[in-house]
């Protein structure tokens, strides 16, 4: 395994500013991603009063049915002390999801390493599950590798409700059909037969989406002590009450701040990552399973479909006695973090770093401190197979990521092209257009004939294109092997012009190398930085 690390071609305006040491970006966080911020965002933690005992049991009693390695227990012990924590999270997905949920966890990891080290203090990971979120649609596939072509692979399963993912109950059945279908396509290695065994086991002690995610990745992560916490757990949730309750006592200045924000963030040329409305509360009403978004309005909040419609003391009530019924969405959920978990990092996606610039205000308001973003591993997998294409192509991972395939194929179609064939067939289409144009004159004095002598010439002209195409495609079946190498190296690398990392699930690598590889990969000398890191496999 080798590790390379390129300038990513294709790169996101508001990361590129971040990295920049000058960029107008920085004014809208508290920190600059640097060593000195690390120092200084350390030293505010450690003069706040952070519940951490109570919060580590409360991971512990959520870890508990999914196992807890020994380095699991190491890190709660240390949390209980008054350990710093880094924070990365993401939805729950069918096979953890793409690539990059596996990526932010490994950056966690890493992270909370060196920081540990730099810092002369406990830091450990933790990976903070959304199950909240209720966009089932969005988590319900993978995709797949197929005769050089992404194919995607979905559970059957469907509901006309949306609820959260960490409600959402699996059909055993059609959650065993969608493993067993996906690992098909995978294809047979030395590694399949018990990776398959230890998912499908795994699945059948899963009720739900969240269920399912949590112990895979615990599974996958389980000698590196990341500890894990889904945000719908009702202990977790008990732990909420008073943070709930700074939450809808600050709402309207918190709303009014976000959309401030948001529109210097679109004043310095970026976009409006969430669209923030004045009236938004920023909080669901959980109902059934179902989240249904609160708007306040006339000192009330509200949500018509869930015919609900609380005065602020109804709603702090609730918040105290059934704080089950209560979630958070993109503004709230990082306020929250930071009130219940001593977060010296939160480690997040290009999207994340989005929203997160619009959070400035808000975290103020409550008298917090934002803590530091640090953008999370970007890694693209490259395998044997595709190592081999690459060379044999004359290409680099880089060339790829860049679009420069489409060219290369483009000439190497070009190269194969029958020329010979396509001179004779326009010499003949030239020929056939003067005869016609003769026989039109010889008609013309007698006889009205022009538009069906013209209705039969494009006839004939369509015969000849026919011909053509049909020529091109014997021609491109012939060199199959050699374009269908273009094709699955654009797949492998660059599947649907996005980023391996957003497509494919970490299953498809670990089936051919592996379950230690998540290991392998956290041995590199990896660290955060501008970096795009090419693994060579």
């Amino acid at each position: 395994m080798e590790l390379e690390q390129i300038q990513p071609p294709v790169s996101n305006k508001l990361l590129v500013d971040y990295w920049s040491n000058d960029a107008e970006i920085h004014a809208f966080f508290d920190h600059v991603y640097n060593d000195e911020a690390f120092i200084a965002r350390a030293a505010y933690l450690q003069q706040r009063n952070y519940r951490t005992a109570e919060l580590a049991q409360i991971i512990r009693g959520y870890m508990t049915p999914f196992g807890i390695s020994q380095q699991t227990e190491s890190h709660l012990q240390q949390l209980e002390q008054g350990a710093l924590v880094v924070v990365g999270g993401q939805q729950t997905g069918l096979l953890t999801g793409p690539l990059y949920s596996v990526h932010k966890a490994i950056s966690v990891i890493l992270l909370a390493k060196e920081k540990r080290v730099q810092l002369n203090t406990n830091v450990v990971p933790m990976f903070w599950i959304a199950g909240e979120d209720h966009d089932i649609e969005e988590i319900n596939h993978t995709y797949t590798i197929m005769d050089a072509q992404t194919k995607k692979r979905g559970y059957s399963e469907r509901s006309k409700y949306k609820t959260m993912a960490s409600t959402t109950v699996l059909n055993q059945e059609a959650l065993t059909q969608f493993i067993k279908t996906t690992f098909k396509d995978f294809g047979e290695t030395e590694y399949t037969e018990s990776l398959l065994a230890s998912v499908l086991a795994h699945a059948q002690n899963s009720t739900t989406f969240t269920d399912f995610f949590s112990r895979l990745m615990n599974d996958l992560f389980e000698n590196h002590g990341l500890l894990m916490l889904d945000a719908t757990y009702a202990p977790f949730r008990d732990y909420e009450k008073a943070y709930f309750g700074a939450l809808i006592e600050n709402n309207e200045d918190i709303a009014y701040g976000v959309v401030a924000q948001e529109q210097k963030l679109a004043d310095a040329g970026y976009n409006k990552p969430i669209e923030a409305t004045e009236n938004n509360a920023n909080l669901f009403y959980v109902k059934e399973g179902e989240r249904f978004l609160l708007e306040r309005k006339d000192d009330r909040f509200r949500n018509v479909l869930a015919h609900v419609n609380f005065t602020k003391e109804e709603l702090l009530q609730l918040a105290n006695e059934t704080p089950q019924a209560l979630s958070n969405n993109v503004v709230t959920r990082p306020l929250m973090q930071e009130m219940t978990i001593p977060v010296l990092a939160f480690v997040g996606g290009p999207g994340e770093l989005a929203y997160w610039a619009t959070l400035k205000p808000a975290f103020h308001t409550l008298d917090l401190q934002m803590p530091i973003f640090a953008p999370r591993i970007n890694i693209t997998l490259v395998t044997r197979q595709v190592q081999a294409l690459l060379k044999q192509k004359n290409m680099t991972v880089a060339e790829v990521l860049d679009s420069k395939i489409d060219t290369k194929l483009a000439d190497f179609i070009e190269t194969i092209r029958d020329n010979d064939s396509r001179q004779f067939i326009e010499s003949m289409q030239q020929q056939l257009q003067a005869q016609y144009e003769h026989f039109q004159q010889q008609l013309q004095q007698r006889y009205q004939l022009s538009d069906l002598l013209e209705k039969n010439m494009n006839y004939h002209l369509r015969q000849f294109q026919y011909l053509q195409a049909k020529i091109e495609q014997q021609n491109i079946e012939q060199h199959g092997v050699a374009i269908r190498q273009y094709n699955t190296l654009q797949a492998q690398l660059y599947p649907n012009k996005g980023y391996q990392e957003r497509v494919y699930s970490p299953y498809v690598y670990l089936n051919e190398y592996g379950e230690t590889l998540i290991d392998e990969l956290l041995s590199l000398q990896m660290s955060i930085s501008d970096h795009h890191k090419i693994v060579y496999l």
